[in-house]
């Protein structure tokens, strides 16, 4: 017997079951509803329309064959009925009806349904403060707000622009305004770095860092106090906490939260945080009615907890799952271990599983290891450097996660895909070690830089090696007059000349080739901070002063790399 599936929400995971499940029962009957007049667009490509690296706004509703994904193409094509500008204001779970408000005309029905999938999304979170509802202020929420930002754009209206918030829009926002249009761009953000939660503190300074070179200014640590009008009505200045800066055009972009009132007021279970919690076939606390995307709250692949993942990826992934169940399969949703990517100007920064005070906070003994390594043949012309960051339980070595930043961003996203992969089943340093990875000398080194990743944690964790990061290597270098501490750099001495003649009698320069030779030099009652250029060198000298009976030594990893990259002036 044909059932009605209902669907409300028809972004990302709506359309996505609906498709799936009309592939597999064509003579099922499916209405997708959703509130809005535009539907099935591709929200994450919204920076690159305002970027204009997207020219017309079509594109990101249209399909790879250039059909525009609306009413007329989900019904002629996928058989699916689809109802724009139309709410669904109650759930009637023991008559299984949905009743409906037709937005333009106010005219409501009601409609039965055999199964009902929810997929409502999220709502941008809104800022408290004056002036938030000023004209010139946007969220990056709809295609709408999307036009209007560029309409703005385009007209030569805007000046400076202020995006509230350091996360990934954020930055593609500030990338996307000041690359095409040559906006002045700050980005203010609360928290004291950029991409907090998903980047560590050195990983997150070379972001930034990269960002300024290009012209984006930002201001951490700051809270927002006030949006102010000027004589046209129309958002003019920002005040902060340590001031006051001038815009026309301000970007929020601090988050989002499920939309799920809907479920609460129908009964269904919902988190605190507001999440529809699901099982693994994304059954909701009603069996009949199903729920995925930005509105439930999913299983973290890496601790067994809920946590919250609002990404398109996972949505289309949890559409074909539903979709499937829908038609009386019983494929599962194991939850996810949280993998990113954002693209800054000419660099990437990229992630999977948890970073270090993450895995701390879930209660982990954990470390992090760092290695800025060549992602291919050091001979081959096309060589970038690439850093990235492990972060790996102490007594196990099993791998919690992994960060990176670098200028070839295929690559480096190419080996946080392959970690991500991995994660949900345990790996360890050392399989990352001895992980089977293609080689070609233009598109990987011998020993893969995540094949090295895996051995300095492997040495970490055996207590080969000591290393330190940039930030704690620079705490060390500004109280260096206090410390005692002989800093020496391990490379040949013309690419240490600078920097003796520079700190002399503080920068101390022994290639570590000589090391061995020229051990007198070296008082074994001093602590060593050994740096070279990505810290291979470095570490190759701590273990001739660990074997010859130094005790208080400590090499840099990434080595002047990493330490410049950061921002770390010497």
């Amino acid at each position: 017997m044909s059932r009605h599936v209902v669907i409300i929400g028809g972004v990302a995971l709506g359309p996505k079951a609906a498709a799936r499940y009309k592939r597999l029962e064509p003579g099922g009957r499916v209405t997708m509803v959703d509130r809005a007049k535009i539907i099935s667009f591709g929200g994450c490509g919204i920076p690159f329309f305002v970027s204009g690296e997207v020219s017309d706004v079509a594109e990101l509703r249209s399909t790879a064959f250039h059909m525009i994904r609306d009413e007329h193409f989900f019904r002629s094509t996928k058989g699916v009925d689809v109802r724009t500008e139309t709410e669904a204001l109650a759930i009637d779970r023991n008559a299984r009806t949905v009743t409906l408000r037709h937005l333009p005309s106010g005219r409501e029905e009601t409609i039965a349904y055999d199964k009902l999938v929810l997929a409502t999304g999220s709502r941008a979170n809104r800022l408290n403060v004056p002036g938030s509802e000023l004209p010139g202020v946007f969220s990056i929420h709809s295609l709408e707000a999307a036009q209007d930002i560029r309409n703005l754009v385009t007209a030569g209206g805007v000046r400076r622009a202020v995006i509230v918030g350091a996360g990934f829009i954020g930055l593609e926002m500030a990338v996307a305004l000041s690359d095409m249009w040559g906006v002045e761009v700050t980005v203010l953000e609360l928290r004291d770095q950029v991409l907090p939660g998903v980047a560590g503190t050195n990983l997150a300074r070379m972001a930034q860092r990269t960002m300024e070179g290009k012209g984006v200014s930002f201001r951490l640590g700051e809270s927002l106090q006030a949006l102010e009008a000027g004589p046209d009505g129309r958002v003019a200045r920002v005040a902060t906490g340590s001031g006051v800066l001038e815009a026309q055009l301000v970007i929020v972009s601090v988050g989002v939260r499920p939309n799920s009132d809907l479920a609460r007021d129908a009964g269904l279970d919902v988190s605190e945080r507001g999440g529809i919690r699901v099982d693994e076939f994304l059954r909701t606390s009603d069996p009949d009615i199903l729920a995925g995307g930005d509105c439930v709250e999913i299983t973290n692949a890496l601790t067994g907890k809920p946590f919250y993942l609002p990404l398109g990826s996972v949505a289309n992934r949890q559409g074909r799952v539903i979709g499937t169940n829908l038609a009386g399969g019983a494929a599962r949703f194991r939850g996810a271990v949280g993998s990113w990517c954002v693209g800054l100007f000419d660099a990437t920064a990229s992630g999977t599983g948890m970073t270090l005070s993450a895995a701390r906070a879930a209660g982990y003994d954990a470390v992090c290891v760092h290695v800025t390594q060549l992602d291919r043949a050091h001979f081959h012309p096309d060589k970038r450097l690439m850093s990235l960051e492990l972060v790996v339980e102490r007594s196990t070595g099993r791998v919690l996660g992994m960060q990176g930043f670098g200028q070839a961003g295929d690559a480096l996203v190419g080996r946080v895909n392959t970690v991500a992969a991995l994660l949900s089943e345990g790996p360890t340093a050392g399989d990352l070690a001895g992980l089977e990875m293609a080689y070609s000398p233009p598109f990987a080194s011998a020993f893969d830089i995540l094949n090295t990743l895996g051995a300095a944690a492997e040495n970490v964790l055996d207590g080969l090696n000591r290393g330190i990061q940039a930030d704690e290597f620079a705490a060390l270098w500004e109280h260096r007059a206090n410390n005692g501490r002989i800093f020496l750099d391990c490379r040949e001495r013309a690419d240490a000349a600078e920097l003796l003649a520079r700190h002399p009698g503080q920068w101390e320069n022994i290639p570590q080739g000589e090391l061995a030779d020229r051990l007198s030099e070296l008082p074994e009652d001093k602590a060593v901070v050994l740096v070279c250029n990505t810290g291979a060198r470095a570490y190759e000298a701590l273990i001739t002063l660990v074997h010859h009976g130094y005790k208080n030594v400590v090499s840099v990893e990434g080595g002047m790399a990493a330490i410049t990259a950061a921002g770390f002036s010497l």
